[in-house]
């Protein structure tokens, strides 16, 4: 399975989840079959919007799994707030399962109110 992990801030754009995305399957040169984002976040009108226009699964990530995965792109913001370096990242690896790895690290939309990251697990 491969899932694109979205962070994203409260007051960012619908325009900013779906520039990321596209730039991120651009990067991996596939098309994701599912996003991922926090728990905290799946409710908001951004990921809701974007899944329905995508026609996606959506995975509500615990903060529980996102603490402690380890990610190559760190901030601090972020660490304090899930325990973890990057929320795309993270997000993107829990949701893929056990064994996952990521095939595009966390890039940022052009206004930087959005990240996205892609990871691939076994389709077991």
């Amino acid at each position: 399975m491969i899932v694109a992990g979205i962070g994203f801030r409260a007051l960012a754009p619908i325009a900013a989840l779906a520039e990321v995305l596209t730039r991120a399957e651009a990067a991996a040169g596939a098309s994701v079959d599912a996003l991922a984002t926090p728990a905290d976040k799946a409710q908001a009108v951004q990921i809701r919007a974007l899944v329905a226009s995508l026609g996606l699964p959506l995975i509500a990530v615990a903060a529980a799994a996102l603490a402690g995965i380890d990610t190559p792109t760190r901030s601090p913001r972020v660490e304090a707030r899930y325990g973890t370096g990057s929320v795309a990242e993270a997000a993107a690896l829990a949701a893929a399962g056990p064994g996952a790895r990521l095939t595009v690290a966390r890039l940022s939309s052009t206004d930087r109110t959005a990240t996205a990251a892609i990871a691939i697990g076994d389709p077991s």
